[in-house]
């Protein structure tokens, strides 16, 4: 199941195309990120795409592919791009992330001592390094 989150803690399960634009559209400072997270309890690991809208008007994305050695980030300044992003990993779509230029951030937030992080320890999205 997809579930949508944002800063406020406002949750949409099974978020429509719609949805995901207007919580993109609607994020402002102390609103300023949001989280699709791919919820299957059967799946171990976390998979999860997320939005932080940075001071300076710069959309730094972010996406986890089940464990922390995938997990990656980028920036733009187009919030047109993100939304294709989002919309894409929540379809499902090949090469919904062709448009970025991709920072692999697995050495800077890998599990530590074993340590399995969930979605809910990285709601927040990291301020790793800067674009490339």
């Amino acid at each position: 199941m997809l579930m949508a989150t944002d800063e406020r803690g406002r949750v949409v399960k099974r978020p429509s195309k719609p949805a995901i634009g207007t919580m993109l559209a609607n994020l402002q400072r102390g609103n300023a990120h949001m989280v699709l997270e791919r919820v299957d309890e059967e799946r171990p690991g976390a998979w999860y795409v997320q939005v932080l809208l940075r001071e300076n008007n710069v959309f730094q994305l972010e996406y986890r592919d089940g464990t922390a050695d995938r997990q990656y980030q980028t920036q733009t300044i187009s919030q047109e791009k993100v939304l294709g992003a989002l919309l894409g990993w929540a379809a499902a779509k090949p090469g919904w992330r062709d448009a970025f230029m991709w920072n692999d951030l697995a050495e800077y937030f890998g599990p530590k001592g074993g340590e399995t992080l969930e979605p809910s320890d990285a709601a927040e999205p990291s301020t790793g390094p800067g674009p490339s």
